[in-house]
């Protein structure tokens, strides 16, 4: 069964970085969300595996980066200037699909067990 395995979570103070990974096989879209306590799931960030086109949150737009290894199957997410808004549970996802609303949580069919990242003021 394919899974999806996060790591790269830990606690930061605001101004910080951090960088997850996400070890999976390829997929057509690949994704970073994050639900914080009490919170519905956002999405953070996507990319089309194949085009390496990539989306990104209002949120986060010049302080993280998704990119993809392709040798590694590894896809990452680099946060940098982090800010205490940042502070969630953060989840990879994956889907075969085509098409989709890349920041819809219901278009994603394989998800990791998510890592946190906590980021202190």
């Amino acid at each position: 069964q394919v899974q999806l395995v996060e790591s790269g979570g830990g606690s930061v103070q605001a101004g910080g970085s951090l960088r997850l990974s996400c070890a999976a096989s390829r997929f057509s879209y690949m994704g970073w969300f994050r639900q914080a306590p009490g919170k519905k799931r956002e999405g953070v960030a996507a990319i089309h595996t194949g085009a390496a086109v990539t989306y990104y949150a209002d949120s986060v737009k010049g302080r993280f980066t998704i990119s993809q290894d392709n040798a590694k199957n590894t896809l990452y997410l680099q946060m940098n200037s982090l800010e205490p808004e940042d502070t969630a549970m953060y989840y990879c996802a994956a889907t075969m699909r085509r098409v989709i609303s890349w920041s819809t949580p219901q278009f994603y069919d394989l998800w990791g067990q998510g890592t946190r990242v906590t980021v202190s003021s």
